[in-house]
């Protein structure tokens, strides 16, 4: 499906509806390279501040942001960074193997699903306003993965909760508003509870500028695929990320993992680790006191881990 420039700017209502639906729905439910990815720096004391503008969906594309799942743990045989397969609507070995742990009962194993959850995050284009701290940045449009947190406040400006308040949509070139995020940290976590969005106003450059619908639609134009992120072909096969799994936790049988059928739809996991659960592998997140399908309230980088397992 092509969408021309103008036609999106004549839809915005409609479209703004329909982004509101598929975000509820979102909400209420439990492959780029990463040189494409902007992320906010920030100085020795944890605080960082930027000028985003979310940018609306891609040309083809229905949705102005994508959700993710997934997994970033170290184990005895090293580290575990996949996409989760339950961002597909499909079983996935570690949440299958999380939910067996938290069902033991044990405090201890229960410990070591919450240290191996899912992490839930958002993509979407932005254009950077302002980036003191990489001023080379500002004008150019980049992915941006985002958590929970982010999400929450996109949901609220569209979504209001007082009758003095009127809904925004902030992925809107001529009504969006600017977001002003604001990282500090607090008690050795990030934390974004200081950001804002800005009144509606149309989109203009890091000197306060307005940008003429020539430029809009340039910005528009140099968007990435979004859905990329979410096609089935740049995820691991369900054995594949099984035989991973087996590997990092030294699990028995991790030369030789089960394999999947089209007649075994929902195998017994049958996990016998050689290690004594209480020896709980460790990853860089505060541990949540809900199973691992918790949401994750802060920006996710999986990046970080990325090196770690490289090197």
């Amino acid at each position: 499906m092509t969408t021309s420039f103008s036609a999106l700017k004549q839809a915005r209502t409609s479209s703004f509806d329909k982004l509101n639906s598929q975000l509820q729905k979102m909400g209420s439910q439990s492959s780029s390279s990463d040189d494409n990815f902007w992320k906010l720096e920030v100085d020795k004391a944890g605080n960082g501040y930027a000028i985003l503008r979310f940018l609306p969906a891609p040309q083809g594309e229905d949705m102005p942001f994508v959700r993710v799942w997934d997994h970033g743990f170290q184990g005895p045989g090293g580290w575990y960074i996949e996409n989760s397969l339950t961002t597909l609507g499909q079983d996935d070995p570690v949440s299958e193997y999380n939910s067996q742990l938290w069902n033991s009962g044990i405090d201890a194993n229960k410990e070591i699903a919450r240290k191996q959850k899912r992490r839930l995050g958002y993509i979407a284009n932005v254009y950077v306003v302002k980036d003191p701290a990489n001023p080379q940045n500002e004008g150019k449009v980049f992915n941006y993965k985002f958590g929970k947190k982010i999400f929450d406040m996109l949901n609220d400006v569209m979504n209001p909760q007082f009758e003095d308040e009127s809904p925004i949509n902030p992925f809107d070139f001529w009504e969006g508003a600017e977001f002003k995020l604001k990282a500090r940290n607090v008690e050795g976590y990030r934390n974004y509870d200081k950001s804002e969005f800005s009144a509606p106003a149309p989109m203009t450059d890091s000197n306060g500028n307005s940008l003429s619908d020539e430029q809009l639609e340039t910005i528009w134009n140099s968007q990435s695929s979004l859905q990329e992120f979410v096609d089935p072909k740049n995820f691991k096969s369900y054995n594949e990320l099984k035989a991973k799994l087996y590997k990092v936790l030294g699990l028995d049988g991790s030369d030789h993992a089960p394999t999947r059928t089209a007649e075994d739809d929902k195998p017994e996991m049958d996990f016998q680790p050689k290690f004594k659960q209480a020896a709980a592998p460790t990853m860089s997140e505060a541990p949540s006191p809900m199973s691992n399908d918790s949401d994750d309230d802060d920006e996710f980088d999986l990046s970080v881990f990325s090196k770690l397992a490289n090197e």
